[in-house]
């Protein structure tokens, strides 16, 4: 490689990891934690917590009790830590 091609990629990866930092309370970052994780936990169960509801049914913040709820009360030992550290 070039010293010249070294020194574009260099700024270029440079101008991009400053653009792509943001802040976050948090508090949010949590709420985005448990919400990925309730998510993961809804596909990965489905069969035997969430078989009534809808396969392609998106969870949201606002679900995030229920699925902890379902996960407790059927999922095994599995469901009971997943859904016990989503209620955190």
């Amino acid at each position: 490689m070039t010293p010249e091609v070294r020194a574009y990629l260099a700024e270029i990866g440079r101008r991009g990891g400053r653009r792509s930092r943001r802040v976050l309370p948090p508090e949010t970052a949590r709420q985005m934690v448990r919400l990925r994780e309730a998510r993961r936990a809804f596909k990965r169960f489905y069969a035997s917590c969430f078989w009534s509801s809808p396969k392609d049914y998106v969870v949201t913040a606002q679900d995030i009790p229920w699925v902890a709820r379902q996960l407790m009360t059927h999922g095994g030992r599995e469901g009971w830590r997943i859904g016990a550290s989503l209620c955190r």
